[in-house]
């Protein structure tokens, strides 16, 4: 079994003084946790600013203090070790407690800066001669004094970073102090590094009383929490008797489980609330990284955001299935199910698109009455007025800024539970991913904007979250080429020539594959197929970071794949699941439909059914009406003279088709008007048994 460590942010809503039992006011509550969290941010500034130089970094680095005894793994311990300890503010009284918060945010922030200050120290020993286009042997050269774990990405802006200062000094720079300054140290309260004299937290139900008035008991239950910690009546508290203890009481969000074991809380405050960050760790089983023979490959896209395929790696030995470069030795044949799944967020993201712009047009408005405000002064008539409607355009900046935070954040675990759970109903215990930690934007400014605002970063550790719980491997496969190829042939030098969708001949774009070999698919259908071949193909070569579990796999091994029918009784089984609009895939954490039950109960079942006239609903159930219908259920004909109610059918309006299946998109994922494929149970088992697979037909 493996631990999974996640964080649920939760709101408090009853606080108390434990001592006389006065319910505190959450506005009270939440200005005593700001100046809780302000003392803690100024002690550990300052620790950290004095210690921003070369040498007290390199001393950190050693591991070791100045009598040779090896730093301890907790921060605030490693600092007073090291001789940094903070102080309090002058006219200030401290608990031993805060201190030791504000010396582990400070320790949490120099450790970090040591990684990019490795990172920047390479970088600069291996100048190379041409900083745009390094030679094979200067990145071999670099690549040996790198840390491990180093991503393409961090060695481009390391290297820009080098190159800024070196246009702007003339030299390379000394240290990762020379070009950057010193970390900013966030307002929160990390109470992990406390102890029982700072802070208690327990379940309601083994609490008891939390406060509140006298006799008053919180309402008990898996999802409530009692935290009890020291709090400072004032803002400068000058003794113990400025400090007290506060019961608060805050909800448990329903998405941790029961069985979770709890760790120390993180208080902050964002947007006049008191959030309680709380680490929960969760046992999970296990995930091997190699041994898979079913995976879902998913591809991504602009609009729309997710294609996947599943494909399942046979056990025939197929010879000269790659001879490109990166080409290994092939265990077996790959086999696609020829399905294509697809989540299309087309609409999220023109509304994304939507208020990015609106955005960018608050914020030129704020910057330009705060360049007007220096040139008036307080008597002028228009002073006052400039100065509101700049506070105005900043709130709404404010406001439109968090709507998109939360937007793409529902985006993000809506698509993440729908490939998760396209992988349990189809078997599958791998997701293979594209690795665009080097994506770049390049082209035009529209182009640009909707690139850097995709979600894949929260889409990847949602899918990473959910695949842990369910017991799913989650692998990353090098992005170059996965476009560009053909997967059918395999060898990684049958380039694609991609045009417009048969369906769609006078819409812009390249949505269409086509190759010599035969291949007409969609075009991220294709790379879906040959991102999850590389998955299975290279399980040999999966590398796992110990410190975040992140596997990814960095050779490339290429094989062809092919495409087989299911049976026909499963092909029918899921076209009348389609057609009925039925989703027969439920998920494991949730529960199942009513024993015995065939289909759900219809409405106002005192009515008369109308399957006579054949007015059905979704689900195929017989409707009843209260009323006559306002309009006519079938058009009105084009007839000389006066024609019954209704509309009268136009011509005029052409009609709208989409690429592949109509009904794969009817399926409703609970978000807003996103569409996707339908999550339908299926076998792991699929084709025939001989050596070259049967084309498929799209299900």
């Amino acid at each position: 079994m493996a631990v999974l460590i996640a964080t649920a942010s939760c709101t408090a809503y009853r606080a108390a003084l434990e001592s006389s039992g006065e319910v505190v006011s959450e506005r009270a509550l939440v200005r005593r946790v700001g100046w809780l969290a302000a003392l803690a941010q100024t002690m550990a500034a300052q620790v950290v600013t004095e210690r921003w130089t070369g040498a007290a970094l390199t001393e950190l680095a050693s591991g070791k203090s100045g009598d040779g005894r090896v730093l301890p793994a907790k921060g605030w311990m490693a600092v007073r070790r090291l001789g940094w300890g903070c102080s309090a503010p002058t006219g200030v009284y401290v608990p031993e407690r805060v201190r030791r918060i504000a010396e582990e945010e400070a320790a949490r922030a120099l450790r970090l800066a040591l990684h990019r200050r490795a990172v920047l120290t390479a970088v600069c020993a291996t100048w190379p001669v041409d900083p745009g286009r390094r030679s094979e042997a200067e990145w071999r050269a670099l690549r040996a004094v790198l840390p491990a774990g180093t991503s393409a990405a961090e060695i481009r802006n390391r290297t820009r970073q080098v190159r800024a200062h070196l246009a702007e000094h003339g030299l390379l720079p000394a240290d990762v102090t020379g070009v950057e300054g010193s970390p900013v140290v966030a307002a929160q309260v990390l109470l992990a590094a406390a102890d029982k004299q700072l802070l208690t937290l327990t379940r309601a139900g083994a609490a008891g009383l939390a406060g509140g008035e006298p006799g008053t008991a919180v309402p008990v239950g898996p999802d409530t929490a009692v935290l009890r910690v020291k709090l400072p009546l004032v803002a400068a508290p000058a003794s113990r008797a400025d400090w007290a203890w506060h019961v608060i009481t805050f909800t448990v969000p329903p998405h941790v489980p029961v069985h979770a074991e709890w760790c120390a809380p993180t208080l902050r405050v964002a947007a006049h609330r008191l959030r309680v960050d709380l680490p929960f760790t969760v046992a999970v089983p296990a995930v091997l990284a190699v041994g898979h023979r079913v995976g879902l490959g998913l591809d991504w896209g602009v609009n729309t955001l997710l294609t996947g395929t599943v494909a399942r790696l046979t056990d025939d030995q197929t010879e000269g299935q790659g001879s490109g470069p990166g080409t290994g030795p092939v265990g077996g044949r790959v086999v696609s199910d020829g399905r294509m799944l697809r989540y299309d967020a087309t609409a999220i993201s023109a509304k994304l698109h939507r208020l990015r712009g609106h955005r960018e047009h608050l914020a030129t408005k704020r910057d330009h009455y705060a360049a007007l405000l220096p040139g008036l002064s307080a008597p002028h008539p228009q002073w006052a007025a400039l100065q509101d409607w700049q506070a105005r355009a900043a709130i709404e900046h404010e406001r439109i800024c968090a709507k998109i935070r939360r937007l793409n954040r529902a985006l993000a675990w809506s698509a993440a539970r729908w490939a998760v759970d396209q992988a349990i109903a189809t078997n599958c215990s791998a997701i293979c991913l594209e690795d665009l930690a080097t994506l770049q934007a390049h082209g035009h400014r529209k182009g640009n904007a909707r690139l850097s605002g995709q979600v894949r970063g929260l889409v990847v550790d949602a899918i990473r979250h959910l695949a842990a719980k369910a017991g799913i491997a989650v692998v990353t496969v090098p992005a170059r080429g996965t476009s560009k190829y053909c997967p059918r042939c395999g060898t990684g030098t049958s380039v694609l020539q991609h045009v417009a969708a048969p369906d769609r001949p006078t819409r812009a774009g390249w949505k269409w594959a086509r190759c010599s070999c035969g291949l007409s698919a969609d075009r991220d259908w294709a790379a879906a197929e040959r991102i999850v071949a590389r998955g299975l193909l290279g399980q040999s070569h999966t590398r796992t970071d110990r410190a975040t579990g992140h596997r990814t796999i960095t050779t490339v091994v290429e094989g062809n794949v092919s495409r087989a029918r299911r049976s026909r009784a499963e092909i029918r089984r899921v076209r009348r699941a389609n057609r009925t609009g039925r989703d027969t895939f439920t998920r494991p954490d949730r529960p199942g439909p009513t024993p015995g039950k065939g289909r759900p109960t219809p409405k106002r079942p005192g009515r008369p059914p109308r399957a006579a006239r054949g007015v059905r609903d979704e689900a195929g159930l017989a409707q009843a009406f209260r009323r006559v219908p306002e309009w006519r259920t079938v058009p009105a004909p084009t007839v000389v003279g006066q024609r019954p109610a209704g509309h009268e059918p136009q011509s005029g309006h052409l009609a709208v088709v989409r690429s592949g299946r109509a009904r794969d998109f009817q399926h409703r994922t609970g978000f807003q008007r996103t569409r996707a494929t339908p999550v339908i149970r299926l076998s792991a088992d699929y084709g025939p048994r001989a050596r070259t697979a049967t084309p498929a037909r799209p299900v």
